[in-house]
C-alpha cells in the first residue's frame, strides 16, 4: 500500500471518530530501522546523562550556586523532559513495530511537549535578562536577581507555559477527525493534526500564530534588547581580556537560542503549505532530539566552570567552599 493509498480517508468512514493515529515514523525502509533505533537510543543517553550531570554539578558545586548555573540546571531538567516525551515512544515502536498511537495518547504528548518546549522559550529569556544585569547592571545585580527573583521567574516560566499548552490541547481536541489517521512524523504535534482534522483549523491556526506571536515573539525580542546593551557595554570595556571573559558568558546562551528559535519558528510557521516533507522530519529531529543534546555539550565545552565541577564529581574531589 502506498503511502498516497494510506492518506486518503476511507470510505464510509466520514463522520465517525477515528480512536487512533497511525505515525508512520522516520524511515519506511525496514532495513533502516535498525539504524534508526541505535541512533536514536544513543541520542537519548547522551542527551539525558549530560543534562543530569550538569544538573548534579549545579548542584554539588559550590562555586555554582549562581542565577545563571540555577536557570541552567532548569534548563537540563527541560532538555531531559522535552526527549523523554519524544524518543521513548519512537524507540518502543521500533521495537514492538506498532505504529497505532490512541487518540488520547497523542494528545498527551502534544500536552508535554508544548509545556517544555514553553518552560524552554521564557528560561533562555530569564537568562538573557541575568547577563544583562550581570553586565550592564553589576551594582545593583545581587539585589535584582535574588534567589526570590530566579524562583519566581521560574515558577512564571512554568505557568505560562501549562496555560499555553493547555490551550492548545484543549482547542485541539474541539477538532474532529474523521478520515485518514496516517501521521507522516515521529510524534503528535500540531502542523500534522491540522491536515487531519475533518473540521476547520482557520481558528486553531489563528490561535497558534497569536498565542506563538506572545510565547516565541516577546521573549524573543527581549532577548534581542538584553543583549543589545549587553554587546554596547561589553564594547565600552578596555581591556581585551575582559570583553572576551563577558562575550564567553552569553556566548554557549545566544548559540542555543539561535538553534531554538531558528527550528521553532521553521517548524510552526509554515502552517500553510499543503504537504508534510521530510523536511518537516529534519525540524523535528532538531526540535526534540538534537536541540536538548547539544544544549549540554555547548555549555560544558565553553565554559570552564563547568567543566572543572564536572571534572571534580568525576574524580570525587569536592573544592573546598
Amino acid at each position: 500500500v502506498s503511502l498516497q493509498e494510506l492518506m486518503q480517508p476511507e470510505s464510509g468512514a466520514n463522520g465517525t471518530a477515528i480512536a487512533e493515529f497511525i505515525l508512520l515514523g522516520l524511515v519506511e525502509a525496514p532495513g533502516l530501522q535498525p539504524v534508526v533505533f541505535v541512533l536514536f537510543l544513543f541520542a537519548y543517553l547522551v542527551t539525558v546523562g549530560g543534562n543530569l550531570s550538569i544538573l548534579a554539578a549545579v548542584l554539588v558545586e559550590p562555586k555554582l550556586h549562581t542565577p545563571m548555573y540555577f536557570f541552567l540546571g532548569n534548563l537540563s531538567v527541560l532538555d531531559v523532559g522535552c526527549i523523554s516525551v519524544t524518543v521513548p515512544s519512537v524507540l518502543s515502536r521500533l521495537l514492538s513495530h506498532k505504529r497505532a498511537v490512541p487518540y488520547g495518547a497523542c494528545l498527551t504528548q502534544l500536552f508535554f511537549f508544548h509545556l517544555f518546549v514553553g518552560v524552554d522559550c521564557f528560561l533562555l529569556t530569564a537568562m538573557a535578562y541575568d547577563r544583562f544585569l550581570a553586565i550592564c547592571r553589576p551594582l545593583t545585580y545581587s539585589t535584582r536577581m535574588s534567589q526570590t527573583v530566579q524562583r519566581m521567574l521560574v515558577a512564571a516560566s512554568w505557568a505560562c507555559a501549562f496555560t499555553n499548552a493547555l490551550t492548545h490541547t484543549v482547542a485541539m481536541s474541539m477538532l474532529n477527525f474523521c478520515g485518514p489517521n496516517v501521521i507522516n512524523h515521529f510524534y503528535c504535534d500540531l502542523p500534522q493534526l491540522f491536515q487531519l482534522s475533518c473540521s476547520s483549523t482557520q481558528l486553531n491556526e489563528l490561535l497558534l500564530f497569536a498565542v506563538g506571536f506572545i510565547m516565541a515573539g516577546t521573549p524573543m525580542a527581549l532577548i534581542v534588547i538584553s543583549y543589545i546593551h549587553v554587546a554596547s557595554a561589553v564594547l565600552r570595556i578596555r581591556s581585551a581580556e575582559g570583553r572576551k571573559k563577558a562575550f564567553s558568558t552569553c556566548g554557549s546562551h545566544l548559540t542555543v537560542v539561535v538553534i531554538f528559535y531558528g527550528s521553532g519558528i521553521f517548524n510552526y510557521m509554515r502552517l500553510g503549505s499543503t504537504k508534510l516533507s521530510d523536511k518537516d522530519k529534519a525540524v523535528g529531529i532538531f526540535n526534540t532530539v538534537i536541540n536538548p543534546m547539544l544544549n549540554p555539550i555547548i555549555y560544558s565545552l565553553r565554559n570552564p566552570d563547568v567543566q572543572s565541577a564536572l571534572w571534580r564529581m568525576l574524580t570525587g574531589r569536592r573544592l573546598l567552599a
